[in-house]
């Protein structure tokens, strides 16, 4: 036996108890004591045998060809990110034991952090962990948890003013679970992983359910609502770029709708933290 974490065993079982018959075309007969699909019927929507999907659940299979987990996670509903990921966690070396990593530092290049400080926007570089890199004044004034060495998942769950700052607190809370799984990948042995996500799931509930349900999804581009205390509403886009030269970093930048009551609160704000 190895003693590596049974990452893909994990996954498929958490994805399995979201999926209900119904949306998998199963008939409902009788009274079912599992959330979810049972193994049998995963193993049977997907071809193989029920046997060999156990043993995929329990860690005593590592090695599933690409066929089998592409069958997996159409049964799974999964879409391209989570079956990207899938495909990941059955990568090379899932099923050796690895040894404990030191924690990846990260640097933001330094034109991009002289692009932040001159943008007249609110803009943010974000890390691999979610981690604050670089800021504006103004993306401060936005949040005041937006600073240099915050940690944006960490706030949104464990910071009661962050999250009276997003009117839609459950769904951004999710889809920054989501997010943040993608963005660490498959690096179980990451020790900055494993500490950030041990501390969330003691001290936060909604999060230690969140992780457990091994959603992944992009962290894309979207409009944003914003209750700020000082001027009330604001509805931004947030644009995500890609940081060339820096893997893993995002820079983020939200903008108004040009001539909109958000323009003008936004300008409110810049004139503030000028004046500050």
């Amino acid at each position: 036996m190895t003693d590596a974490p049974n990452l893909l065993g994990a996954y498929v079982r958490a994805r399995r108890e979201l999926v209900t018959p119904e949306q998998a075309g199963l008939p409902v007969l009788g009274t079912r004591r599992v959330p979810g699909l049972r193994r049998e019927e995963v193993a049977m929507l997907a071809g193989i045998s029920a046997d060999y999907y156990l043993r995929l659940e329990q860690g005593r299979d590592r090695n599933p060809s690409v066929q089998v987990l592409e069958s997996l996670a159409r049964v799974l509903l999964l879409d391209e990110d989570a079956t990207a990921y899938l495909l990941g966690l059955a990568g090379p070396g899932t099923g050796r034991p690895r040894r404990r990593r030191r924690a990846r530092r990260e640097a933001v290049p330094p034109g991009i952090v002289q692009l932040v400080a001159t943008l007249p926007l609110p803009a943010v570089v974000e890390g691999r962990y979610f981690d604050v890199l670089a800021v504006n004044a103004l993306a401060t004034a936005l949040s005041p948890r937006l600073t240099v060495g915050a940690n944006r998942l960490r706030d949104t769950f464990l910071d009661p003013a962050e999250q009276a700052l997003h009117p839609d607190w459950e769904n951004a809370g999710a889809g920054m679970v989501a997010g943040f799984r993608r963005s660490v990948g498959t690096d179980a042995d990451d020790p900055r992983v494993i500490d950030l996500i041990g501390e969330l799931c003691l001290a936060s509930p909604r999060f230690s359910r969140l992780w457990a349900r091994h959603d992944v999804a992009a962290c894309e581009g979207a409009a944003k609502c914003l209750d700020h205390p000082q001027v009330g509403r604001l509805r931004l886009h947030r644009e995500r770029l890609g940081v060339s030269g820096a893997a893993g970093q995002t820079l983020v930048v939200y903008h108004p709708d040009p001539g909109s009551d958000s323009a003008e609160k936004l300008a409110l704000l810049a004139s503030a933290a000028h004046t500050a």
